[in-house]
């Protein structure tokens, strides 16, 4: 192994302990910062590990752990807590207070108080656990990752507070050890660090980057011991300086160097000219050789149920920003999802409905795919697993798993339902968890802990069917052999993670899977829908839904194009992309890869695999069953515009943790950074254009404060860049509301409205700062097309932005030139009323009355009539009926659609119906207001 480091970068600092520490054979090499020798993902004083097989690792957290991994010592859970709390919230801190000492000459007490609550974090656990180590009584990789980031701001214990006594010893102990003592004499040499702080001086904090394998680290996570699990922080977390710093926290910015002002003036002054033409595939879309080929997936819905914002935001919302941004930056991109038809889920759902199978997929797969065409969702295609392909493919990869002896075949208890007179598929029993005890878990897996089961593990299994007590009984399944796919598993893996980008759920995941030990997966089921099994002794049975779905990216990309395998069979020059909420992971980092690689077909594998957390819905979970939430079909009812929605979910994207939808904050997003800061600043601009100067962009005579914000909006537009490459998603749409903010401010304060009466050099002027304004509207509606494609093409329209200009480029360009004519300008938001939130609030808070077009309305057995007198069936549609009563009145009062209004008003009259009938009494046909009985 090759260690390459630079002298004076702190990240150096830790890999050079760590090596010590775990007395890793490593050959060193001291480099010029600015040299790059073992690849471009390498960046300046960012350390690099060739490794013997010929991968890298660049990130410094990653590097660390391999060489306590190598030692023997796996991570335990509090390791990788520890790790992810440096990553994210000690590093980003501990960075810009050792810029403020370098750049500002700040001293270490000024230091520690800007680490004041972090300093007291690490107290408090080692005072609580009382051990001498952050994760035990030995030292381990979280030690040295944690001294290595404190080291170069506190230098010795000494400048730390005496009330810290743990802390103040823990460090102590690290520094006197001989692998820190080492490492520090190497790497913080007087010369290196002047060095460093030369180039921070040329590099702020938030241009600098010490690059990472992965680059989708939550903000702030729960750290060590505060009783939350970490969803990442597996040791290839890297530390990074692209955090918002402390000033921009607070407001303030850094200083803008001359070279930055004169370069973005440059920029402007190329105009559109200097832009590439949008790139146009041809249909359907293939590899180019090249070109940057990325191959975007979005997990499979199930077709049985209806997508809420949640599921929406998880997967296909997600995905479809990424691939929209990919398409701007003329990277060759397919988007392919669809529907996942097979299973015990639908089998269940045709049950309830009264349907068969296929009437269910087809039902359902016409709600998703309206669904998802109202939310604007772009993909290139959306199809369904129940096709010919599918089979045909599933088959074949069975085939090849079989005949190079990656499958087993053996015999399985199983429960079996004798009143049912069949075996249970997993989804079709219900227990207690034997893990977390949780009384609701499936068959397959716990909803609450996250964790795989075996149906018959259960506690207190019921058939669900049924509710009768399943015995367990013997039968024949196959599986697919993990623990021989292991050693073919784990140098894909490290490979993946060290040049892709993985969210560190998603590493945490995998790892804790591949830690406890991989065993045989069954995967085959005894059910009837499903893809066949192609085996003597096995035609009665189906691939088991999480063998088979997955395969349903390559069947779905197959039934868009016969040269299906240009994209699925070409890891060489396509991209893979897959996005999904957490609990899909394993699956998609462990069971398929591990099909495709005992398939040895040169299948494309995902490079990168983005994860994110859950979406609650106000303070509990989404519920269609309770009528809580909103669900995919509802939203267009709100009266709500879809671009709207995208906005909000993803302002709120669960990127690092959970997150909660709030009826009260999409009002003040809505009415705050659309209505008031991002619609106010575009339509202004537009409109002093048409106001002021005939509908025609004046001249422009810049000035250095004009060319002080060409730098800046750079500056932001680089940094959106340089997140949504990550997919930070959520992240990157603060960049164009800070745009947006920037040019409100520039308004302002430049008042074109008052000069534009002024003498010549005033209206120059005003002519100038509305040129400049509405350039920058221009490029808002540009990198706001991931987000909101239809406010964007609005934009588009108002301004007249030439077609050829809608690229996403790196610099900010003068794309409307004088003499330019834009159309009509309008506003693009309206504000949402209390009132108007307050209603929706309560029609979505529980019990609202399901859509009617979802409920079966063939072979659906009529309700038995009520038993009249019954008092607390009388007490609950009591309750029902002025429950509904209100919605109605809080509809007409907002003056709601006269459609709404009718279908809310019958839904009323159905449950006092009801009520009457409950009572004993006969129900009166309403008569119409202004119609007598004759």
């Amino acid at each position: 192994m090759r260690l390459r480091v630079a002298p004076g970068g702190p990240a150096a600092l830790k890999v050079l302990a760590a090596a010590g520490a775990a007395a890793a054979p490593v050959r060193l090499v001291w480099a010029d910062p600015l040299e790059r020798p073992l690849g471009s993902l390498s960046a300046p004083w960012a350390p690099a590990l060739e490794l013997d097989s010929g991968a890298v690792l660049f990130s410094a957290n990653a590097i660390c752990q391999f060489f306590f991994l190598a030692r023997g010592e796996e991570p335990t859970d509090l390791t990788n807590q520890w790790l992810e709390w440096e990553a994210t919230e000690l590093q980003p801190a501990a960075s810009a207070a050792l810029y403020a000492q370098l750049v500002h000459g700040k001293k270490g007490l000024e230091a520690v108080e800007a680490l004041g609550q972090l300093l007291e974090h690490i107290e408090q656990n080692l005072s609580r656990r009382g051990t001498a180590y952050l994760a035990g009584d030995t030292k381990s990789v979280a030690d040295v990752v944690v001294w290595g980031a404190l080291f170069p701001v506190l230098q010795d214990e000494t400048s730390l507070p005496s009330e810290l006594q743990a802390l103040r010893t823990w460090f102590q102990n690290m520094t006197l050890s001989e692998a820190c003592r080492k490492a520090a004499d190497s790497v913080l040499m007087p010369k290196a660090l002047l060095e460093f702080r030369s180039y921070l001086q040329k590099h702020p904090p938030l241009c600098l980057g010490t690059q990472r394998a992965a680059g989708n680290e939550p903000e702030v996570r729960p750290g060590p011991g505060t009783g939350q699990r970490g969803a990442g922080g597996d040791g290839h977390a890297a530390p990074h300086w692209d955090q918002p710093s402390p000033q921009e926290e607070d407001g303030s910015e850094r200083a803008l160097t001359e070279e930055e002002i004169a370069a973005a003036a440059d920029a402007w002054a190329r105009g559109a000219a200097a832009l590439p033409q949008p790139w146009r595939p041809q249909r359907p879309v293939l590899p180019v050789e090249g070109m940057r080929n990325v191959l975007i997936t979005s997990a499979l819905p199930y077709v049985n149920n209806v997508p809420h914002l949640g599921n929406i935001i998880g997967c296909v919302l997600s995905a479809d920003t990424f691939a929209r941004y990919c398409r701007l930056r003329n990277w060759n991109t397919l988007y392919v999802c669809g529907t996942d038809e097979y299973g015990t889920a639908t089998e269940t759902k045709a049950m309830e409905e009264g349907l068969t199978p296929r009437e269910i997929c087809d039902k359902y797969n016409a709600i998703h795919a309206d669904i998802y065409r109202w939310f604007d969702i772009s993909f290139d295609y959306f199809g369904r697993t129940t096709t010919p392909h599918q089979t045909t493919i599933a088959q074949d990869i069975f085939q090849r798993l079989l005949a190079r002896g990656f499958l087993l075949q053996d015999t399985v208890e199983q429960l079996r339902c004798e009143d049912c007179q069949r075996f249970l598929a997993d989804r079709f029993v219900e227990g207690i968890c034997p893990f977390c005890n949780y009384e609701e878990a499936r068959g397959d897996q716990c909803d609450k802990c996250g964790k795989l089961i075996n149906a018959v593990e259960l506690k207190n299994p019921q058939c669900k069917l049924c509710r009768g007590v399943p015995v367990v009984k013997t039968t024949q399944h196959l599986f697919l052999d993990l623990p021989k796919l292991e050693q073919r598993l784990e140098p894909w893996l490290e490979q993946s993670w060290a040049t892709g980008d993985w969210t560190a759920n998603a590493r945490y995941i995998t790892r804790s899977w591949i830690r406890d030990g991989l065993k045989p997966r069954c995967i085959t089921r005894d059910l009837k829908w499903g893809t066949p099994v192609p085996l003597e002794g096995f035609q009665d049975k189906v691939f088991y839904v999480w063998f088979d779905a997955p395969i349903g990216y390559l069947s779905i990309t197959a039934n868009y194009t016969d040269q299906w395998e240009r994209w699925w069979k070409n890891p060489q020059q396509v991209e893979l992309y897959n996005f999904m909420a957490k609990d899909n992971v394993p699956f998609h980092s462990v069971i398929f890869p591990c099909s495709l690689l005992g398939a040895d077909d040169n299948y494309t594998l995902v490079n990168h695999l983005i994860a994110t957390e859950y979406l609650n819905y106000e303070d509990g979970k989404f519920s269609k069953s309770r009528g809580v939430g909103v669900f995919g079909d509802m939203a267009k009812d709100t009266g709500i515009p879809a671009d709207i929605w995208r906005f909000y979910l993803l302002y709120l994207r669960p990127e690092g943790q959970d997150s909660a939808f709030s009826w009260s904050d999409l009002m003040l997003k809505n009415n705050s950074e659309l209505l008031n800061n991002l619609g106010n600043f575009i339509n202004r601009a537009g409109m002093f254009v048409c106001k002021f100067f005939g509908g025609v962009v004046p001249d422009m005579v810049l000035t250095l404060d004009d060319k002080r914000l060409l730098a800046r909006v750079t500056l932001e537009l680089r940094q959106y860049h340089q997140l949504l490459e990550k997919v930070r998603i959520r992240d990157a749409l603060r960049c164009i509301l800070s745009i947006s903010r920037h040019g409100n401010q520039y308004i302002q304060v430049n008042e074109p409205w008052k000069r534009i009466k002024g003498d010549e050099k005033d209206r120059q002027r005003a002519g100038t700062v509305t040129g400049v304004a509405v350039n920058m509207a221009s490029t808002l509606a540009i990198m706001l097309q991931p987000y909101m494609p239809s406010v964007s093409l609005a934009i588009q329209g108002q301004l007249r932005i030439p077609p050829d200009c809608f690229i996403l480029s790196h610099d900010f360009t003068c794309t409307l030139p004088a003499g330019h004519c834009v159309g009509t300008v309008s506003p693009l938001f309206q504000k949402l009323e209390n009132d108007q939130v307050e209603a929706l609030r309560q029609r979505f808070g529980g019990g609202q009355t399901e859509d009617l077009a979802l409920k079966p309305q063939a072979k659906q057995p009529h309700p038995a009539p009520a038993t009249p007198g019954d008092p607390q069936l009388i007490q609950e549609l009591t309750e029902q009926v002025a429950k509904q009563g209100n919605y109605v009145r809080q509809l007409k009062a907002n003056k709601a659609e006269k459609a709404e209004v009718d279908t809310e008003v019958a839904k009323l009259l159905e449950l006092k119906k009801q009520l009457l009938l409950a009572e004993g009494k006969s129900p009166e046909v309403p008569v119409p207001k202004g119609k007598r009985k004759k």
